[in-house]
């Protein structure tokens, strides 16, 4: 298996991690990475990454993520999620829809957010979830995050639902911490289910179940999308058969030996001069993604693939 990304819909109950395991298992695959954790009771689209495919990592980890949530007024817990332990419960206002409206568009924009002590994040080398756990919590700087969009979907007191589409690095919980905290009454995280990461919907998304079945029957192909093509918001530039062969073998390449390179090539990516495209063979395989900089007339390899 050449690899590819494979867009699994994360059951409740496991981790990324064992997600992860499972489908490496399964696939007989020497190496399975994901990009972008979820919270083990939060179900959704997680985007495995399979063999080669996990060295695109860094193209997915910084998109934008939409989520289903479920916001539960009232109590506060020490995970900001309904994993947690009850720190406090306060009496829930006869809230209106207006007074809910008004209270959720306060993080409509750039917003700074507190990230939890229950998280992923490392100090020093070790995860934060395990400091907080071992009694030791470490509060992280504010960051800044970005919600696109902050939609109620249904009020039934004491919990509210509603979607959220949101920068990478935003977590969910500590914005439903944050609206509970400016609604008075506090609040946390209920449900979770992600719809959208890294470009790719939960329509697209297969369960462990069925995963399991396509590794069963010989006849059903598990949906394994080509490297190239998930990688669908970065520009891509064919190669002909030479600077195809020169690449394979690491050769110096420039501008020069694409035809095709748009003459805007100047657009500031991810901080740096220049911006990432995917060079295609005649295959539509992917050969490796490279980065430009036009006033060198120069490209870099960012990696090169079998």
């Amino acid at each position: 298996m050449r690899g590819g990304v494979l867009i699994i819909d994360k059951p409740a109950g496991l981790s990324s991690a064992q997600v992860v395991g499972r489908v490496k298992k399964l696939l007989q695959a020497p190496k399975v990475g994901h990009a972008g954790t979820l919270d083990p009771f939060a179900t959704g689209v997680l985007v495995c990454l399979v063999n080669q495919a996990t060295r695109l990592a860094q193209f997915f980890l910084s998109s934008g993520k939409q989520y289903e949530a479920e916001l539960c007024l009232g109590v506060d817990t020490d995970t900001q999620d309904r994993t947690g332990r009850i720190v406090n419960r306060r009496p829930v206002p006869d809230f209106t829809e207006v007074d809910l409206q008004q209270i959720f568009g306060r993080f409509v924009g750039d917003i700074e957010q507190m990230p939890p002590a229950y998280s992923a994040l490392k100090h020093n080398g070790v995860a934060l979830y395990k400091l907080a756990r071992s009694g030791r919590p470490v509060q992280k700087p504010a960051r800044n995050v970005r919600i696109e969009t902050l939609q109620i979907r249904a009020i039934s007191l004491p919990t509210v639902r509603f979607t959220v589409t949101c920068s990478a690095g935003t977590y969910i919980r500590t914005l439903c911490a944050d609206i509970g905290h400016a609604l008075g009454c506090g609040g946390h995280l209920s449900e979770l289910r992600r719809t959208v990461s890294s470009g790719f919907s939960i329509g697209e998304a297969i369960s462990m179940e069925a995963l399991t079945c396509c590794v069963d029957d010989p006849q059903i192909s598990v949906p394994l999308i080509p490297p190239g093509d998930a990688l669908r918001a970065m520009p891509a530039l064919r190669a002909d058969q030479a600077t195809v062969a020169k690449m394979r073998c690491g050769g110096a390449i420039d501008i020069k030996d694409f035809t095709d390179l748009p003459l805007d090539a100047t657009v500031m990516t991810n901080g740096e001069k220049g911006t990432y495209y995917k060079v295609l063979d005649d295959d539509e395989d992917l050969i490796a993604v490279v980065s430009v900089d036009p006033e060198r007339e120069r490209m870099a390899y960012c990696g090169v693939f079998a």
